[in-house]
């Protein structure tokens, strides 16, 4: 971290000591730490060429690809802001980010060619549209483009102030807003992970990004590595096959996978026989995880748990739960951890007061890391942030020890004849049934009570789940008004691109037509 001062010197600082170095690969293409830096310093001398100034943002919609952290490096050294897009997005919600951001050019993957032709006409700031893939009729290829700029680091001195990345929420209500992050938070980000020790590379270390790289998690496993001078593998989808031949083909060490693609290895047929020797460390996190799926997965995969905690709005650094702590004998198994260095955590009430140890609320964070803010938007930025504390929206408490445990989502939390129901707890009841592969909980509307707690499942196949069944194994480890009311079947629930499941989506069948819409 000596030479490191900025995100514009990961690729500096190892193309002097390690040219050679394999930095990227992806698709079999391999990347050297020299030429990521050559390639970076390409990209912004390409986006000076193009016009742009200081502060001026360049959108990236693509699948993962290696040539993202080309760009995410070329707008550090020329004082810009990278703005990844949800590729999950519908065409309208994608150009709405697009606009939000102010994006002035748009790099763009082959599979997205189509949908951006389509709306083209419609962009309120884009003036430039790069084919990430080339074979475009009218758009210039990236390779071609790139390789057309000079080589010559620009060498602008970076303001700690600088935007460097502007990460856009999951948007599951309304909106979403776009995340300021700056040069001097991320560098600070790196030094708390650091000092926390959960991401210590060396360059003979293979670390796998296949979480998206516009969400918090694909971007930090990537630029945290690059940082380091390790080799970074890149994936570009999520398919069980391609996973269990890249970990013994790359002998990767260390990756992220949220819980929901978790679930989806360790289901698959012959999971057993991977050879899986070469992991160190996997990290998880972005939603709740069943305790019987993780103990599953530890003993599937061999190697470390590492659950990490926290939002978009601090880079997804609040809480970890190191590797000593999944021991039974520590108890810690449903928490996420304690503050992170240089972090501070607190639970609070409606009015903003302190809560003793042990009574649910909202987790307020305080870091060094915390956003400069929402993009254009004062006052989602005033509610969210008071006082320097960021009001995560999370429910949840501190134990004894300075552990944090969450519950839900504030806006999912239950409340049944006048008592509040957490769907994380109840999930993690009904998901240690051996019989259940996936499950949702809900509020749902009720003359009696208000709201009624619902469980949505995915079944193992051919398994003869039944309703009746299910909520009798619950009554054995939660209180009777928790329990689902009822339980509905379904093939798979919807989920957004990090794996939380979209609560919202789930409701609106059963509260349509009601006047009282929850969360």
């Amino acid at each position: 971290m000596n030479a490191i001062q900025s995100v514009a010197d990961f690729s500096r600082s190892h193309a002097r000591e390690r040219p050679e170095h394999t930095a990227l690969v992806c698709r079999g293409e391999t990347t050297t730490y020299g030429e990521l830096d050559a390639r970076a310093n390409q990209v912004a001398q390409g986006l000076n060429d193009l016009g742009l100034g200081v502060q001026s943002r360049a959108g990236f919609l693509a699948k993962n690809d290696a040539r993202y952290f080309e760009l995410i490096l070329g707008c550090a050294k020329a004082r810009m802001t990278i703005v990844g897009v949800n590729t999950r997005l519908a065409p309208p919600e994608m150009r709405y980010v697009l606009d939000d951001a102010r994006a002035e050019v748009l790099i763009v993957g082959r599979e997205f060619y189509e949908i951006v032709e389509a709306m083209e006409a419609e962009f309120a700031t884009i003036r430039t549209i790069i084919a990430l893939d080339g074979d475009h009729p009218r758009w210039p290829a990236y390779a071609e483009w790139r390789g057309a700029q000079s080589a010559e680091d620009p060498l602008l001195t970076v303001e700690p102030e600088d935007d460097i990345q502007q990460l856009y929420t999951s948007g599951t209500t309304g909106h979403p807003k776009g995340v300021q992050i700056t040069q001097g938070q991320w560098v600070r980000f790196a030094e708390a992970v650091l000092a926390a020790g959960w991401a210590r590379y060396t360059p003979d270390d293979t670390i796998m990004v296949c979480m998206p790289v516009f969400h918090v998690a694909g971007a930090n496993g990537g630029l945290l590595a690059l940082m380091q001078g390790a080799r970074v593998l890149v994936v570009a989808d999520i398919v069980p096959e391609d996973i269990f031949r890249l970990i013994p083909t790359y002998r990767v060490n260390y990756t992220l996978f949220v819980p929901a693609v978790i679930l989806m290895l360790v289901s698959q047929p012959g999971v057993e026989d991977v050879d899986f020797s070469s992991l160190r460390c996997i990290t998880y996190g972005a939603s709740p995880i069943a305790e019987s799926l993780l103990e599953r997965a530890r003993e599937v995969f061999g190697c470390d748990f590492i659950q990490l905690y926290g939002l978009t709005e601090n880079l997804g650094g609040a809480t970890y739960l190191p590797a000593e702590d999944h021991g039974a004998e520590r108890n810690k198994l449903r928490s996420c951890g304690k503050p992170y260095p240089g972090a501070q955590i607190r639970i609070v009430d409606g009015e903003g007061r302190d809560l003793p140890t042990g009574e649910v609320g909202e987790i307020a964070i305080h870091c060094g890391w915390l956003m400069k803010g929402y993009w254009q938007n004062p006052e989602a930025t005033a509610a969210a942030i008071r006082d320097g504390w960021f009001l995560s929206g999370d429910a949840g408490y501190l134990d004894e020890d300075g552990y944090v445990y969450i519950h839900d989502r504030i806006k999912d939390m239950i409340v049944s004849g006048g008592e509040n129901v957490y769907p994380a707890e109840v999930e993690n009841a009904l998901f240690s049934h051996p019989d259940v592969a996936d499950v949702a909980v809900i509020g749902v509307p009720d003359e009696r009570w208000g709201e009624a707690v619902k469980a949505i499942v995915v079944p193992r196949t051919d398994s003869g789940l039944t309703a009746e069944s299910l909520i009798a194994h619950a009554r054995e480890r939660i209180a009777g008004y928790k329990l689902p009311k009822s339980v509905d079947f379904v093939v798979a629930l919807p989920r957004n691109p990090s794996g939380k499941v979209l609560r919202r989506e789930l409701r609106q069948t059963y509260w349509a037509g009601h006047d009282r819409q929850i969360g």
